[in-house]
């Protein structure tokens, strides 16, 4: 009996389709968003006359998830999903029309950085909405379909973003991320209750120890917007930019340890290592194929939808990864498949950078792309299990949160980094092949940390 009604209750069921609809269509507008402008981004770069600020583009709308994200997730616990989750539709809109309508770099980063607030407060939300809005049951066939809705954004984005840019304009490819929000928006509207689900009362004590995150993580996220803007102005140098890339680093310095295990950045054996190994995962690899469209474009003379092509391999490997590390015959060897997929990052970065060096074919670097896309595969997925099974049940949601947030800052630490290098060293009149490849060097090196940080991954 019980069964019946599971599969009645399902989230294709007359009673959750809409909402599954809505869920799975917001996750892949974030996915299809986060895709397709790294694709499109060489164009606006070139366009507006901010090449050397080109990774600042992707940082900063890192910056506002971060700050959504924390401020969903206490904000979700005192009044529930819907909240945020609206908000977060309108935010996310109003920045992509900004950075669609943007007559400069300074409109373009404004729109990114509002994007990135919507987005963090919708993807904490959406968990809300799934632990309140289905039954139990159902929840681990609703989170495969959002599984499977950042795969397709990750293997269709790219090469669709190119021939929207081609064809149309690179406006477009923000400006069109409006139309599935706006069905989106008027769905949550009419399944309001439904969404909402069984409120749960927080304890006075949970209450203020959110309230204490989510300060916490906008003080993260300040000192990470500081840096960013410090680091990417400090050439040439002068006292401002050096100033505020030090306070900046301060700032990420006090707050960050709050936020993650305790010995996180030693990698101390345990949970923070598999910390510390997710941080440089994400920020390795995120500084490293961000960049590979600016190259292909502009020192290689392809087309964004070509340059978009080696995006979708990468995600072709990250899935091969995922579906090895899932198999059965790994299931005690999830540290050993962290450092496994280290290698296979550095590696794959390592190709990168033998491209610039070397000047190989460009049909290379998407030898490189699923090298990193395998390695991330096998080894992010690793660190999610890990991060459960090294923690209590009462510890779930902090594990949780610290994932999100080394996923995040790793994300924003990696990208300012190397957006800083190629900053500095950007020659707008010659070929950037020397800055690519000590850029795409420095990133496989702390790839290679991941090696160690998965063997100390086990209780």
């Amino acid at each position: 009996m019980a069964q019946v009604t599971d599969r009645a209750s399902g989230p294709w069921s007359a009673a959750h389709r809409l909402v599954t609809v809505a869920v799975i269509f917001l996750v892949t507008t974030i996915a299809f968003e986060a895709m397709a402008v790294s694709t499109a981004m060489p164009v606006v770069a070139q366009e507006l006359d901010a090449v050397r600020s080109y990774g600042l583009a992707f940082s900063i709308m890192l910056t506002g998830e971060l700050v959504g994200i924390v401020v969903s997730g206490m904000w979700s616990d005192q009044s529930g999903p819907v909240p945020p989750l609206i908000l977060g539709q309108l935010l996310f809109a109003a920045g992509s029309v900004i950075a669609g309508l943007s007559v400069n770099f300074s409109m373009l980063l404004t729109g990114r950085l509002v994007t990135g607030l919507g987005a963090g407060l919708i993807i904490v939300a959406l968990y809300v909405v799934i632990g309140r809005a289905y039954p139990e049951a159902v929840r681990p066939t609703v989170f495969s379909w959002l599984s499977a809705a950042w795969v397709l954004p990750a293997l269709v984005g790219p090469p669709v973003a190119g021939v929207v840019t081609t064809t149309w304009s690179w406006r477009w490819v923000f400006l069109l991320a409006v139309v599935p929000v706006a069905v989106t928006y008027v769905v949550v509207l009419s399944r309001r209750r439904q969404i909402e689900g069984e409120a749960v009362a927080a304890s006075a004590m949970h209450r203020s120890r959110s309230r204490t995150i989510a300060v916490t993580g906008v003080v993260v996220a300040l000192s990470a917007g500081v840096m960013q803007v410090g680091a990417e102005r400090i050439v040439p140098l002068n006292a401002a930019a050096i100033g505020a890339t030090g306070l900046g680093l301060v700032g990420l310095a006090v707050a960050v340890p709050r936020l993650v295990p305790r010995g996180t950045h030693r990698m101390a054996r345990g949970l923070p290592s598999v910390m510390a190994s997710r941080f440089l995962l994400i920020g390795t690899f995120d500084g490293a194929m961000t960049f590979v469209p600016l190259m292909l474009v502009a020192e290689r003379g392809l087309t964004p939808g070509l340059a978009g092509l080696m995006l979708s391999v990468g995600a072709v490997g990250w899935t091969l990864g995922s579906f090895i590390q899932a198999n059965a015959a790994y299931a005690d060897r999830k540290p050993a498949l962290v450092s496994a997929g280290g290698g296979f990052l550095a590696g794959g970065i390592l190709v990168l950078a033998c491209v610039a060096a070397f000047d190989l074919p460009s049909l290379v670097v998407g030898v490189g792309a699923a090298l990193s896309g395998l390695g991330m595969g096998l080894a992010t997925a690793s660190t999610s299990v890990l991060a459960l099974s090294l923690s209590r049940p009462e510890e779930y949601g902090a594990a949780g949160s610290s994932l999100n947030i080394s996923d995040v800052l790793g994300s924003v630490i990696g990208l300012s980094l190397a957006g800083a290098v190629f900053a500095a060293l950007h020659d707008p009149s010659g070929s950037d092949a020397p800055v690519f490849l000590l850029m795409w060097a420095g990133l496989a090196g702390a790839a290679l940390l991941v090696i160690p940080g998965g063997r100390r991954a086990r209780p």
